[in-house]
């Protein structure tokens, strides 16, 4: 639906979705037993703090399978937060709030003090080891006693270099044949989000804060399990994997 900016921001969100799943093509298996654990360990009417939470599609899902809950989206980035305070106009059950999770004060600009569950996808990546275990600190002590943190990402074991080379291997024949096939890579989508009239602005910022893309460390699911369980949270490890990333859940 057009909104009074002449913005279809539904269409945005499909676009977004088609992009990032030329990259992972398993995303919304990731997002389903991401929301099967919420409901096994929180329940139906979580409060939840979406993590760098880009354009909303985490809570996009969360409030279609919970119309209970309620999501709290933190992010820096101005052009995906404009497409997320977009979709989500008018709906009660949602909030938005700018920071840098790299500053340590983000936690106070949020609008609650604990939440059932912290959840984050395909973002963190962009982090070094050191400030995101930093930032785990950090979730450790949003997520209420019983409650949950989960981070879907790219995770690498540079165990097994030979498996890692076949994966990636597979991975980018596909990402060549669908791009063939017309769809939209990364450069590419920001390329039209900086046409429309609306984005354009917020497009322009994001890229005077990001620059064009930031690869933090991509560490194994065991360094991300160790380095939850020594920032308070007492169990961690792998949910779901697919042959290049993993759902990692840490329950406090």
């Amino acid at each position: 639906m057009a909104t009074s900016t002449g913005t279809d921001w539904q269409a945005w969100q499909r676009s977004w979705d088609r992009q990032q799943e030329w990259y992972m093509p398993d995303r919304e298996d990731r997002f389903r037993i991401m929301l099967d654990l919420v409901e096994a360990l929180v329940g139906t009417a979580p409060r939840v703090l979406d993590l760098a939470c880009g354009t909303g599609s985490i809570t996009a899902r969360l409030l279609t399978r919970f119309p209970q809950a309620t999501s709290t989206g933190v992010d820096l980035d101005p052009a995906l937060l404009a497409i997320a305070r977009g979709t989500f106009e008018g709906d009660d059950r949602v909030s938005f709030v700018t920071a840098d999770l790299k500053e340590p004060e983000w936690p106070a600009r949020l609008p609650y003090d604990s939440y059932d569950a912290v959840l984050t996808a395909t973002a963190l990546h962009w982090l070094h080891s050191e400030p995101l275990a930093a930032l785990y600190g950090q979730v450790a002590g949003l997520v209420r006693d019983g409650g949950v943190f989960m981070n879907a990402d790219h995770m690498i074991d540079e165990s097994t270099p030979r498996i890692n080379a076949a994966e990636r291997s597979r991975r980018h024949t596909r990402m060549d044949q669908a791009k063939k096939e017309g769809v939209l890579d990364w450069a590419e989508w920001w390329q039209l989000a900086a046409q429309d009239p609306v984005l354009a602005e917020p497009t322009a910022r994001r890229f005077e804060i990001y620059g064009e893309h930031a690869d933090g460390d991509t560490p194994s699911p065991a360094w991300h399990a160790r380095a939850l369980l020594a920032r308070g949270f007492g169990e961690a490890r792998p949910v779901w994997c697919s042959p290049s990333d993993t759902l990692l859940l840490a329950l406090k």
